[in-house]
């Protein structure tokens, strides 16, 4: 991993960088390791230094950000940035207490980035640690009311020299020898003292409570193309889903939502629809679209210059509309 400092080259004498640290546990929050790796090498080259990154501008980091998901963490990234330099000359606070106060830094970051770069014994509890805990302890209590038993005993582990190492070890753990299916309990470190092994309970640990539903939602994209090439998009509200990020003009997202288009125009509705999920809900966008001549005004949105439009900037939900309209001969030909 891009972000790590191995335990031989710390015993060498090589620190964690503070800001690498904080970056790729954003990015990590709700995503894998595979599809972080790449952003993190995009972002550190783009903006190697915490003042970099306070530096740019928003809507290039949110830009570089698109197809990561969860866009609040992104404009969390910024504001935390440009607080370091703004605030802490830019450097980091050096404990879990002083990273608490930077914006967009839980217990959870802060936890993290003051045990692997500062090796403060801090209590670094993910969904990986949860599991090892669970199953070491043989923790039967469903997930989430089971949280703050497993920190409690993730705390007793925790020791006070090389913090970071071990907080880096026992999240590895989870994520390669303690899955969730299949634990690989014969070659553990920790097979010996586990109960869940002794018990026979590991591959049914941790025990989670039932997930409700997602609803369905849905709306309507408007894409609009003009006749020398522009794109009609717009800069959606900095607060709520996708918030700072570019995409096409659209309707809200409900149960029946209301027609909302951006100008008048002869649309044409495509027969597929955009399907995406997010956390807490499935999506589904009919998508209309038109094509209009150089005297055109929208009530929302600006026109976009075929060489200025980057699909890559868009999110992915914008990406998948987009991408629905390739087969429409009006748009293309």
């Amino acid at each position: 991993m891009p972000w790590r400092v191995g335990p031989a080259e710390r015993a060498a004498g090589q620190r964690p960088d503070p800001y690498r640290i904080w970056l790729s546990e954003v990015m990590l929050q709700q995503t894998t390791v595979a599809a972080v790796r790449d952003y993190f090498v995009k972002f550190t080259t783009l903006w190697p230094t915490v003042r970099d990154l306070a530096a740019a501008e928003d809507a290039e980091v949110m830009g570089a950000w698109a197809g990561l998901g969860y866009y609040a963490r992104a404009r969390n990234l910024l504001k935390c940035a440009r607080a370091v330099v703004a605030d802490h000359g830019g450097a980091f606070p050096t404990s879990r207490d002083g990273l608490l106060t930077l914006p967009g830094i839980g217990p959870y970051t802060a936890s993290a980035i003051a045990a692997i770069a500062y090796d403060e014994a801090a209590t670094v509890v993910d969904g990986n640690v949860e599991r090892v805990m669970a199953r070491l302890h043989d923790v039967h209590t469903p997930l989430p009311a089971a949280k703050p038993e497993l920190t409690a005993l993730a705390t007793e582990h925790t020791p006070v020299e090389r913090a970071g190492d071990y907080a880096q070890s026992v999240m590895d753990l989870g994520a390669t020898i303690c899955t969730p299916r299949n634990p690989a309990c014969g070659i553990c470190p920790l097979r010996d003292p586990c109960a869940a092994r002794i018990a026979g309970t590991a591959p049914d640990l941790p025990r989670k409570t039932p997930k409700k539903l997602k609803p369905t939602r849905h709306g309507i994209a408007y894409v609009v193309r003009r006749d020398d090439g522009a794109w009609l998009l717009e800069t959606r509200p900095p607060k709520g889903l996708l918030g700072g990020m570019l995409g096409w003009p659209g309707s809200d997202w409900g149960d029946d939502p209301a027609p909302a288009p951006p100008l008048e125009a002869d649309w044409t509705t495509l027969p597929a629809q955009a399907l995406h999920t997010f956390t807490h809900f499935h999506l589904k966008l009919t998508v209309q679209t038109a094509t209009v001549g150089p005297e055109a005004t929208a009530n929302r949105g600006q026109f976009v210059a075929q060489d200025q439009f980057q699909p890559a900037d868009l999110p992915t939900v914008m990406r998948k509309v987009f991408d629905l309209t390739r087969q429409e001969p009006d748009l293309w030909g």
